[in-house]
């Protein structure tokens, strides 16, 4: 039997006892959810809320076109680079700790942008919320995973946090757009002020402290959690390098050689290690696996996209931020009004099938908009109906598949698994946007004024970036499903 439609008490170590307590309803959980959702939301606003304000923040700061790829990419890299290491901190001393700790650091860190003068400044705000983000993003998950004992029930509180946290996602560059019409560029990050105090007030009065069993006592692997922060630092970095400095400079192939040692090193290590940070038992599972390479597409997809149509609309068109932000607007209406169709969707084709529909929609978007782009808004339109009905679906199933294989006292970890793919799939994803546009793009890209030739090779750039992406994430959704066929030995 395929392990996709196994009951999650017959798959291996998952998550089956009952605990008196626990609510059984959603309306029980009311304040618990509210606050775990504000805890999502402030990941996805702050992944989408930035790009509509990108050029505004461009003239602003005096940024080049690296600066502004790494005030979106630095965030994406630190959260992706440091989440596993918090996750298993959380598993170890408890996760509503480590969340409120993590909550904390984000106010302060989104209190320190009103100061912000220098782009150098913003991209360190940004890494301290990436920082935050890791501490708090997957606690969300396993804590909405343990809060019911129920598959129907956690499916449905995963849907609901998801749902909140894709409207953010979604209205986050509208919003930005209209923000900025009458506002500074720095109140988009304020906003997670309030957020972090709502989820830190959810967080502390609705869900109950760890209990011990749900837990481990397991070392924590320092070394693995640096060599893995590491790799995907210095992988990120290269390829900006390669295009400042030059293939003949030592630093590109300095970091480009430091990221595939540490790489290698941190799977020897993983392989080694008694208390590994990342047993790579866990990944090799087929629900887990599949999971992550869904959600790697869908990052790789959104990133791209997310990315290169805020510079289509404002950079190449010449849209003001808030006519930018009503072009974005066919995203937010799927996201929206879509949420009611997701169970009957998933009860009608079932979690498997659900997974690579959901991700090739999300591909199949981005190759729209690679191919169609340059012929007008129609195709951009299409392209993020495309993008928003895959994102809509596949980060439940991707979520709910790779908790369901864990033990119990490793659910915050599989839950960082998920985050982790889809933020080193975004940090990539910008990078390699970022890259290819700046290497065939002459001149300032802040520019008000761009000649006929740079208007070209900037469409050139779009092109060539939208398919390199959709053909990784491609490859991936083919990984997935593969994966998700593979048939687990009889227990």
């Amino acid at each position: 039997m395929s392990v996709q439609n196994e009951s999650p008490d017959k798959i291996q170590g998952s998550p089956t006892s009952s605990h008196p307590g626990r609510p059984e309803t959603l309306r029980a959980a009311a304040v618990a959810l509210a606050g775990l959702s504000a805890v999502f939301l402030f990941e996805m606003l702050d992944n989408s809320i930035l790009n509509v304000a990108l050029p505004t923040i461009g003239r602003e700061l005096n940024a080049s076109a690296t600066g502004l790829q790494w005030v979106t990419g630095a965030y994406a890299v630190v959260f992706g680079g440091l989440m596993l290491l918090f996750s298993a901190m959380a598993d170890r001393f408890g996760r509503r700790r480590v969340m409120l700790v993590g909550l904390a650091l984000l106010a302060l860190s989104s209190l320190a942008t009103a100061f912000v003068t220098t782009p150098e400044q913003l991209i360190a705000v940004r890494a301290a919320m990436g920082v935050a983000a890791a501490m708090t993003t997957p606690g969300s998950m396993a804590l909405a995973f343990r809060l019911f004992d129920t598959e129907s029930l956690r499916v449905r509180a995963l849907t609901l946090i998801s749902t909140v946290g894709l409207v953010g996602l979604a209205v986050g560059p509208t919003l930005g757009g209209f923000i900025l019409a009458i506002a500074p560029w720095q109140v988009l990050l304020l906003i997670n002020i309030p957020l972090a105090v709502l989820a830190f007030i959810g967080i502390r009065i609705g869900v109950a402290k760890d209990l011990p069993e749900e837990l481990h006592r397991d070392p924590l692997d320092v070394i693995g959690a640096l060599l893995g922060t590491a790799t995907i630092v210095l992988a990120l970095i290269a390829p900006t390098l390669f295009l400042e400095e030059g293939t003949g400079s030592w630093m590109p192939w300095a970091a480009a050689g430091g990221a595939a040692a540490a790489a290698i090193l941190f799977v020897v290590r993983e392989r080694t290690a008694r208390y590994p940070l990342l047993d790579v038992k866990l990944i090799a599972l087929p629900l887990v696996s599949s999971g992550l390479a869904y959600k790697a597409a869908s990052g790789l997809a959104i990133a791209g996209i997310g990315y290169m149509a805020t510079l289509q609309l404002q950079f190449a068109w010449g849209w003001p931020p808030a006519l930018a932000a009503i072009g974005l607007l066919p995203q937010v209406v799927v996201l929206l009004f879509s949420g009611r169709i997701v169970g009957p969707f998933l009860r009608k084709v079932g979690m498997n099938h659900a997974a690579w529909m959901s991700a090739a929609s999300v591909v199949l978007g981005l190759a729209v908009f690679a191919a169609g782009s340059r012929f007008g808004y129609i195709w951009i339109a299409i392209a993020l109906v495309l993008v928003a009905a895959g994102m809509r679906v596949v980060g439940v199933v991707a979520g709910t598949n790779v908790m369901t294989g864990l033990p119990a006292n490793r659910t915050t970890i599989g839950a960082a698994l998920v985050d982790t793919s889809s933020q080193v799939a975004t940090g990539v994803g910008i990078a390699v946007t970022g890259t290819i546009l700046a290497a065939l793009f002459t001149g300032d890209m802040s520019s008000s004024t761009w000649s006929v030739r740079q208007a070209a090779t900037f469409q050139d750039g779009v092109t060539v970036a939208g398919f390199t992406l959709t053909a990784a994430a491609a490859a991936l959704v083919l990984v997935g499903m593969a994966r998700s066929r593979t048939r687990r030995p009889a227990l």
